[in-house]
């Protein structure tokens, strides 16, 4: 049966919220489904390792309080499966713990997310912009308050500064440069390309 929907902007609101609610309902489904994938891949795998009692020393231990990461699809509430991990490295006696890679326990954003910052920064958005700008995008201004883009400013520094100050004395590039032009003027004949190439290697005087 069909039905009526009137074409106003209250209605497009509804569709688009119902929309963006669906999006991040299904990165919350698939994040939650890799996490539980992985501890049980790691239990699993180590289901060899025992106790002196014959007990497993990785085993399943329920879930991690809720946390919210914020990705590209928006903020996703995400409950991590827990691990209690006995093992004891024999060589320095110090208990091993499980980490997941999927969502270690210090993330709060996205890979992704954390890309675009310091590109927004770059075009020119001030430290006191992030949070206003992107909270309707991602549903919440959190990790994004002015004091951590100016943190995270300093780190990308950082990083820029030892990027640019690393030794490439035991590396070897060869540059290329390439030009070209095409001319019609004066001539009824289809255009006539003209190309440059240049190269030259840093470790010799050849170019």
């Amino acid at each position: 049966m069909l039905s009526v929907v009137p074409d106003d902007d209250d209605a497009r609101a509804d569709v688009a919220a119902g929309l963006d609610e669906i999006v991040r309902e299904g990165a919350r489904r698939m994040l939650a489904a890799a996490l539980e994938a992985e501890a049980a891949a790691v239990i699993e795998a180590l289901a060899d390792q025992v106790d002196e009692a014959g007990r497993r020393l990785v085993r399943r231990n329920g879930h991690a309080r809720p946390r919210t990461v914020t990705t590209a699809a928006g903020e996703v509430e995400v409950s991590a499966p827990r691990v209690d991990d006995r093992r004891v490295d024999e060589a320095t006696g110090e208990k091993q713990r499980f980490r997941s890679e999927i969502l270690p326990p210090w993330c709060r954003r996205s890979p992704k997310v954390t890309e675009v910052l310091p590109l927004l920064y770059l075009h020119g958005m001030s430290s006191g912009d992030f949070a206003p700008a992107l909270e309707g995008f991602f549903g919440s201004a959190a990790g994004l308050s002015a004091s951590v883009v100016t943190r995270l400013t300093r780190q990308w520094q950082d990083e820029q500064r030892a990027f640019a100050d690393r030794d490439l004395s035991g590396q070897d590039y060869v540059y290329v440069w390439a030009d070209g032009s095409m001319s019609t003027s004066g001539s009824t004949r289809p255009g006539c390309a003209c190309w440059c190439w240049s190269g030259s290697a840093p470790t010799d005087a050849r170019s």
